[in-house]
C-alpha cells in the first residue's frame, strides 16, 4: 500500500530531495553547507565579473528592481499587508544619515543614487502611514526598534572610521553603516509573525537579500584583490574589520529568508509559507 502511494505521487524532484535532505541536518552542517555555498558563489562571481566594481553597480540595479516591486504592490494592489513601516522607517534613517555624509565628505555618484532611494522610501512610507493605513498590519509589526538602534548608536561612538573629517561626521558614518545591517529585522520579523508572505513581498525581500550579497561580494572581492589594502585605506583600528563585518551581517541576516524563497519558487508554490524560527 505504501508502495503504490509513492508511485502515485511520482519521484521527487532534485531540488526538492536536495532541500529534504538539507532540512532533515542538524545546524551546525547547515552553518557548514551555507558557508560553503557562499564561498563558492564568491569563487564563481571572482571567476566571471573581472571588474568587480560592477558588482556594486549589479546590487544598486537589484536593490532598485526590489524597490519597483514594493511600488508596483503599494500602487497596483492598494495595500500594504505584510510590509513592515518599521523597517522603513530604519532605511529612511540610514539613508538619510548617509546622503548627509555623502555630501559632506565624498559627493559622487552614490549621492545621487542615495538620494533617489531616500525619496523612495519616503514615499512608501507616506503611502503606509496615510494613503494605504487601513491595510497596515500593526500588530504583527511589533519589532522593538530601540532593540537595534540604541546599540548601533553606542557602537557607532566606540568604533567609528579614523579619516581626518570631524569627529561628528565619522560617528555619523560609523551609525549609518550598522544601521543598514540591522534595517531589514522588522521585515523579516513581520513575515514570521504571519508566516504567510504574499508573493510581491517575498520578492522585494529576496531582491534585498541578493543586492546585499552582491555588495558583500563586491567588498569581500576588493579586500582580496588588494590583498587587504583596501582595509587599510580604511582606516586603522578595529574600523575596517567592522565595515566588513556590517556586510557579511547583513548577507546572513537574509540568507535563511532566500533559502525558502529560492525552495519555495523551485516547488511552484505562489506564496511562501515560513517555518518557525526563520526569524
Amino acid at each position: 500500500m505504501i508502495h503504490k502511494r509513492e508511485e502515485m505521487k511520482g519521484p521527487k524532484r532534485p531540488i526538492q530531495s536536495v532541500s529534504t535532505w538539507v532540512r532533515r541536518q542538524p545546524p551546525k552542517i547547515k552553518a557548514f553547507l551555507a558557508l560553503v555555498s557562499g564561498m563558492a558563489a564568491l569563487v564563481f562571481l571572482r571567476m566571471v565579473v573581472h571588474d568587480h566594481d560592477n558588482l556594486f553597480v549589479s546590487s544598486e540595479g537589484v536593490h532598485a528592481l526590489g524597490i519597483s516591486v514594493l511600488i508596483y504592490k503599494l500602487t497596483k494592489e492598494k495595500t500594504c499587508a505584510g510590509i513592515s513601516l518599521k523597517s522603513q522607517e530604519l532605511t529612511a534613517m540610514f539613508l538619510a544619515v548617509r546622503l548627509y555624509c555623502s555630501f559632506v565628505m565624498e559627493f559622487d555618484i552614490h549621492t545621487l543614487l542615495d538620494s533617489a532611494a531616500l525619496a523612495t522610501t519616503l514615499w512608501v512610507i507616506y503611502m503606509i502611514r496615510f494613503q494605504l493605513k487601513s491595510s497596515y498590519m500593526d500588530d504583527k509589526d511589533n519589532f522593538a526598534i530601540y532593540y537595534v538602534v540604541i546599540p548601533c548608536a553606542v557602537l557607532s561612538l566606540v568604533i567609528h572610521p579614523t579619516t581626518n573629517h570631524h569627529i561628528v561626521n565619522r560617528i555619523l558614518w560609523a551609525l549609518c553603516v550598522y544601521l543598514e545591517a540591522v534595517s531589514v529585522l522588522p521585515q523579516l520579523w513581520v513575515m514570521q509573525n504571519i508566516k504567510i508572505v504574499e508573493p510581491f513581498t517575498a520578492h522585494y525581500v529576496f531582491a534585498l537579500g541578493v543586492a546585499r550579497f552582491l555588495n558583500c561580494a563586491h567588498w569581500v572581492l576588493q579586500v582580496l584583490d588588494t590583498r587587504g589594502r583596501l582595509l587599510t585605506a580604511l582606516g586603522y583600528g578595529l574600523w575596517p574589520s567592522m565595515v566588513l563585518l556590517s556586510e557579511i551581517v547583513q548577507t546572513l541576516i537574509l540568507a535563511d529568508f532566500c533559502y525558502y524563497y529560492v525552495k519555495s519558487i523551485f516547488g511552484g508554490q505562489l506564496v511562501l509559507r515560513l517555518p518557525p524560527g526563520v526569524v
